[in-house]
């Protein structure tokens, strides 16, 4: 496959592990330079830190800036640091965290830090990103919402408000930023298997069995399922595609459970 993103910056917040490493390897492999905006530097499994695997095995360039989400000043510095390779072109608003429980048994705590960073941490990296896109007339957002987003889950409630949140903020920003050049797209991932994930996915037990029943495909997402679809929505492919919601579940909405 012949380069996608020629030229093009890229910034992935949550980019140490998981989905958004892969992205961000993704994007790297087909031309772009990315800015990776984390917390924490090292992947959660150990390893190269993203942004030097990048340069070492795809020449692209790649830099690595420490980021809160739920801080509007973090998040502007990862933007502002994309102006090294160019200036942002992508803005993929990756960071989350997943909360599960009962609905009576969730706290104040808990609620306000699943707001802050799966829907605020959204919203802010949606504001740092839209001005440099609106200044050079075009860009492109990657929202990561959920399957959880669309639908609701049981024991799953904050975690559903937040994902919710991500896809209507998406809806609205593409409507209002369109004409200016601005894409602005969702995925909404089903089950995929990462490093936080994994705590929560027992291969060997009855649960793990129940959880397959649930995807049509039968099996459970890598990391690079879902960058290959932001690859899709970040490049000229998607460039008629503005604020859609991509499901990235082998069909798992599809299941009624």
């Amino acid at each position: 496959m012949s380069s996608l993103l020629p030229g093009r910056t890229a910034v992935v917040t949550g980019a140490s592990s998981g989905i958004g490493r892969a992205i961000a390897l993704r994007f790297a492999a087909n031309g772009a330079d990315v800015v990776i905006a984390d917390v924490r530097e090292e992947p959660r499994s150990g390893g190269t830190p993203t942004h030097e695997k990048i340069v070492e095995e795809t020449g692209a360039e790649a830099a690595f800036v420490e980021c809160d989400v739920t801080s509007f000043d973090d998040v502007q510095t990862a933007v502002t640091r994309a102006e090294e390779f160019g200036g942002i072109d992508i803005m993929v608003n990756n960071a989350g965290i997943g909360l599960f429980g009962d609905f009576l048994d969730v706290t104040e705590e808990e609620f306000d830090q699943m707001m802050a960073i799966n829907q605020k941490g959204v919203f802010f990296g949606c504001q740092a990103a839209i001005p440099p896109m609106l200044e050079q007339g075009h860009g492109r957002i990657i929202n990561m919402s959920s399957l959880a987003g669309v639908r609701g889950w049981a024991q799953s409630s904050t975690y559903c408000m937040s994902k919710g949140a991500v896809k209507l903020l998406t809806y609205t920003l593409a409507t209002e930023f369109g004409a200016d050049g601005i894409r602005t797209n969702a995925i909404h991932p089903g089950t995929i298997e990462t490093e936080m994930t994994q705590t929560d996915l027992d291969h060997d037990s009855g649960e793990d069995e129940e959880t397959l029943e649930r995807i049509a495909l039968n099996e459970v997402g890598a990391p690079e399922d879902v960058a290959n679809s932001a690859l899709f929505l970040a490049s000229d492919l998607g460039s008629y595609i503005n604020g859609h919601s991509l499901m990235v579940d082998g069909g798992m909405a599809n299941i009624q459970t």
